[in-house]
């Protein structure tokens, strides 16, 4: 048996059994309606879904070869209906796989068996195959160069099925490219010398731009400050269409048809601009006729901007987390849209801590923000091994339980959780 599929079959180690109370009581007062504590073999900073009953995860260490696993969730939490207990009750092993290098990112090619990999010392992409159930294997099938990939930090990527299986890769705004995965053709390139000082909308681009039922304005942003700009995340909005976070906050939106770069905003308070920023993408305006999304953006210092792609420059609503201290650094800052439950969103990587928030109560005006939930329980699952609390280092919503989550840790626990809809904090 290869060494690949030789933990196919095997249960992750649960560090407390899953617990099947109707109500369950963790230390620090929180409550849940089910909580399951495991314990991974080494650390993960991915949580991908594959479908609606497995995940991805991988190991992110620099000194060693990786794993990669899917892994089969609980029985329980794959179920509609609440039942009785549950013969399994542990997450297991389906696939596997090595990675010579760290994995940072990790993301599903959506109705494939495909997942594309990034992660230190380049910006390479690798490409991987779910291979059949009966091999057990997550085989390496190929790596997709992008050209100096020494020289550039590691890509961060989304991926889309549209007519083919591609792949949105990139570190820095104006090196952002769409490679097919299987014929590695490169698709689109940003343009990296933008003609003029600023950058404008151009008639079938601002066309398209309505028909999303979004008002992007011209001149919103410097090519010399915004195209430079290292990237913090990406995704695609439809198959057209893309969106970067900047590090440094500012929203960038481009369209794949249009040869003009990536339209910049700096809609980030200057107050703010030593902060390092991420995104999370909603998949539209719950009750709205358009299905225009709302980004979310979280800085280092726990500032959270609500916007609105329909008007880019003005911010829907802001505020300011409540997390004991700013993150000395933004590698592991998560923030996350819940997929079905309408205006909430989570925010993880300043500690041990996964808050919880309904942005539907929040005042216009903004201020300190107050989570309707707290998930306390990778520091107290932490704190017989280590002097020091482990960090969350990614959190992912359950897709259509409106209130579960998985969360990972730097200290190898894999949480997944639903809260109590009645718990408020104090």
């Amino acid at each position: 048996m290869s060494q690949e599929a030789s933990r196919v079959g095997h249960h992750v180690t649960g560090v407390r059994p899953a617990l099947d109370e109707l109500s369950v009581t963790w230390q620090g007062g929180a409550t849940y309606n089910d909580l399951h504590v495991f314990e991974l073999q080494e650390p993960t900073r991915v949580i991908e879904w594959i479908g609606e009953k497995s995940v991805c995860v991988a190991g992110y260490e620099n000194s060693r070869r990786n794993e990669i696993l899917q892994l089969l969730l609980p029985q329980k939490l794959c179920v509609k209906e609440k039942q009785g207990l549950c013969p399994e009750r542990d997450f297991k092993v389906e696939r596997g796989g090595f990675s010579d290098r760290p994995v940072y990112s990790l993301r599903h090619v959506p109705d494939t068996s495909l997942l594309v990999t990034s992660g230190p010392p380049d910006s390479s992409l690798q490409v991987w195959q779910l291979a059949a159930e009966d091999t057990g294997v997550i085989k390496s099938v190929s790596t997709i160069p992008t050209g100096n990939d020494s020289k550039k930090p590691w890509a961060k990527i989304a991926t889309t099925l549209a007519r083919t299986s591609c792949v949105l890769h990139g570190s820095r705004v104006n090196n952002v490219q769409i490679t097919e995965i299987e014929s590695k053709k490169n698709i689109y390139t940003a343009d990296p010398t933008p003609k003029g000082q600023h950058l404008y909308c151009q008639s079938q681009w601002l066309s398209h731009v309505q028909q999303l039922g979004l008002v992007v304005l011209g001149a919103l942003g410097s090519a010399a400050s915004s195209n430079s700009n290292e990237v913090s995340g990406l995704e695609f909005l439809d198959c057209n269409t893309w969106l970067a976070c900047c590090v440094k906050g500012q929203l960038c939106l481009a369209d794949v048809r249009q040869p003009q770069s990536p339209l910049g905003d700096t809609s980030v308070p200057s107050a703010l601009s030593g902060e390092q920023w991420c995104m999370g993408v909603s998949s539209g305006l719950q009750g709205s006729d358009v299905n225009a999304p709302t980004i979310a953006r979280l800085s280092s210092g726990g500032q959270l901007t609500l916007t609105d792609l329909r008007n880019i420059p003005k911010p829907l609503k802001s505020a300011r987390c409540k997390v004991s201290a700013a993150s000395q650094s933004a590698e592991f800052l998560c923030v996350s849209w819940a997929p079905v439950l309408d205006g909430c969103l989570a925010v993880s990587g300043f500690n041990g801590t996964v808050h919880i928030y309904d942005t539907r109560s929040w005042p216009v005006s903004g201020g300190e923000a107050e989570s309707v939930f707290s998930h306390k329980g990778h520091i107290f699952s932490g704190m017989d091994n280590s002097s020091d609390f482990p960090l969350v280092t990614t959190h992912a919503w359950h897709p259509w339980k409106p209130r579960m989550l998985l969360s990972a840790a730097s200290d190898g626990s894999l949480h997944v959780w639903d809260w109590a809809e009645s718990h408020k904090d104090s």
